[in-house]
């Protein structure tokens, strides 16, 4: 017959510290109105006896879910073929790996059924995170109006006491147009995200900036959805647009690979005939040729400093409700 290893109940940690059942379970939720010698006893009851907290009874009794939602009002084929959405996953994970919340992701393009927003409307989690939102997504206010919501990046269709953790696009725009100038190139295009997106509209405001401050007329500007299919379509248009282009300032990595494959075959030069810098400086940005010159935005601390808003919110402090990251132009070969 096996033995079964017994855990010990609260009740046996209470009377191992000489102290009450509700004094252990104030210090296991970590409060502090405990007497720092009955948190003494109570700590070390606890690690001599290895007593590990229910964490269901723990939820039950503050009707907490210890679980956070990852809204990402995209497609599938979007969500995992861009590294962005790693990035800032890897962030959001690695921050809350350090307490006892679990991460539900949820993928809703559109959510036509409202699955998902019923689904976060049913008390099922105690709070979400929302990345790569769009004007379009109105479901998104339903789910803010239900749970705490932060934002990664700055909401589309903002409301007073918003919270949100965004990059400074506009300024990392800027950097990378100014770079192409400062290069030589006078006669710059762009391809950009969708303008449904604040960081769409947020980098084509910093490129037009950056030539604007330089007396330098913009060429083609298109659209290429952040994928790297719709930017070489955009590039497409471009070439046959018979567009006068010496530099091209992309508006995401990804998109930046599809341009390139397109000016191979076009038999256009990088940066000899035409000039490229991206935006993310993701893995893509060092594994296509030549190496991309882009601005690297910090998606993994993106990702931490939400949850850290989120946690404060959930615990009943105010954090701040804008939190803007700065971002950093790496120089390689593509310009």
């Amino acid at each position: 017959m096996t033995d079964t290893i017994r855990t010990p109940t609260i009740e046996e940690v209470a009377a191992a510290a000489g102290v009450s059942r509700s004094t252990v379970s104030r210090v296991v939720n970590g409060s502090t109105a405990v007497s720092p010698a009955a948190l003494e006893a109570v700590r070390r009851a606890i690690e001599v006896m290895n007593y590990v907290p229910n964490r269901a009874a723990r939820s039950l009794a503050s009707r907490a879910t210890m679980a956070i939602a990852l809204v990402v009002p995209e497609d599938t084929t979007r969500f995992f073929g861009d590294p962005f959405f790693a990035a800032i996953v890897t962030g959001i994970n690695a921050r809350l790996s350090e307490t006892d919340y679990v991460l539900n992701l949820i993928i809703a393009s559109d959510d036509p059924h409202d699955k998902a927003t019923a689904y976060l409307r049913s008390g099922a989690v105690d709070g979400a995170i929302v990345v790569s939102h769009h004007t379009s997504d109105t479901f998104i206010e339903r789910i803010a109006d239900a749970v705490p919501v932060v934002y990664g990046g700055r909401p589309t269709r903002a409301r007073e006491g918003d919270y949100y953790v965004d990059v400074d696009n506009r300024l990392g725009a800027q950097r990378a147009t100014a770079h192409l100038l400062a290069t030589g190139r006078t006669k710059i295009g762009a391809i950009t995200g969708p303008r449904t997106m604040p960081a769409g509209i947020d980098r084509l405001e910093g490129f037009r900036a950056a030539l604007a401050d330089a007396g330098v007329a913009e060429r083609a500007v298109e659209d290429g959805n952040f994928t790297a299919d719709g930017a070489a379509e955009a590039m497409i248009r471009i070439l046959e647009s018979r567009a006068d282009i010496d530099g091209m300032f992309i508006a995401s990595d990804l998109m930046a690979r599809g341009v390139l494959q397109v000016l191979a075959r076009a038999g256009l030069r990088v940066p000899e005939d035409i000039a490229l810098v991206g935006f993310d400086d993701s893995p893509v940005a060092t594994s296509v040729k030549p190496l991309l010159t882009t601005i690297r935005q910090p998606s993994f601390e993106q990702g931490s400093r939400m949850v850290d808003v989120l946690l404060a919110r959930l615990a009943g402090r105010e954090p701040p409700h804008v939190t803007v990251l700065d971002t950093e132009l790496v120089v390689r070969e593509s310009a």
